[in-house]
């Protein structure tokens, strides 16, 4: 069990690492570079199977589903460099934590057989 939790704390540590990045650089093009940074690391040290799959899936809904979220007023950024509502490295954000997600199914998947 503690290798479980374990193995599912590293695929979580990218997505701890990127959220507190957002306060330190204030640039979003930069910071949306060094996502593109860690995502690359991140599948060089490990890469499944359609993981970039899951990051375009990801990229693409994320970016769609928070357009429309954002326009109702309910969440609000200070930053509007992706179409003029939100900053740019937001989808980057959640099409990787779309593929820690999935690993962390996978992982947990297989101890429960």
């Amino acid at each position: 069990m503690t290798r479980v939790f374990y193995n599912v704390f590293l695929n979580v540590i990218p997505i701890v690492l990127m959220i507190g990045l957002i306060p330190l650089v204030e640039n979003d093009f930069l910071l949306t570079g060094i996502y593109a940074g860690i995502i690359v690391v991140s599948f060089f040290i490990r890469y499944g199977k359609n993981d970039i799959i899951f990051l375009v899936f990801g990229l693409c809904v994320l970016t769609v589903s928070e357009y429309f979220f954002i326009s109702t007023g309910v969440e609000v950024f200070e930053r509007h460099t992706l179409l003029g509502v939100m900053p740019m490295w937001l989808p980057v954000l959640w099409g990787y934590a779309f593929v820690a997600i999935r690993r962390s199914i996978v992982i947990l998947e297989d101890y429960l057989k």
